[in-house]
């Protein structure tokens, strides 16, 4: 089924946002499970210092190469928003992250590692995400 580019941006949009919606949930939900007070507040604010320095210096570079891809296309077909190569990654990253969620139910010292990944990671992903709203996209 063919599709425009623009829609594969729309869709690569709210794929990426709703990963970071959702580990942002979850983050926040594992950390108000947290021993102390202090760990809730301290593993959360390193998390959200790392998603920073990964939305800069990665997971923003991995958005424009992935629009810049896409306006390359000649036909777009609707399963195009990301790589076929991306979609596997992902079954993988979601099989990974229910993993670690059970460990954390399991394990203090897993859950405060897994707080930090979560939230890390959505503020990855929903800061970067902002370059779909920056990017136009031509129909040819």
């Amino acid at each position: 089924m063919r599709a425009s580019r623009k829609t594969l941006v729309v869709l690569a949009a709210i794929t990426w946002f709703f990963g970071g919606f959702v580990l942002l949930a979850k983050g926040v939900t594992l950390a108000s499970g947290l021993r102390s007070m202090s760990l809730a507040v301290i593993v959360p604010v390193i998390g959200v210092a790392i998603g920073l320095v990964k939305t800069k210096y990665l997971f923003n570079h991995f958005c424009e190469r992935n629009l810049r891809r896409i306006a390359e296309l000649e036909a777009p077909r609707i399963w195009q928003f990301f790589r076929p190569g991306f979609f596997l990654a992902l079954v993988a990253m979601i099989l990974t992250g229910a993993l670690l969620s059970r460990l954390a139910l399991a394990s203090h010292p897993a859950r405060i590692f897994v707080v930090g990944l979560d939230i890390a990671l959505a503020v990855a992903l929903l800061g970067s995400g902002l370059v779909f709203f920056r990017h136009r996209v031509a129909d040819r």
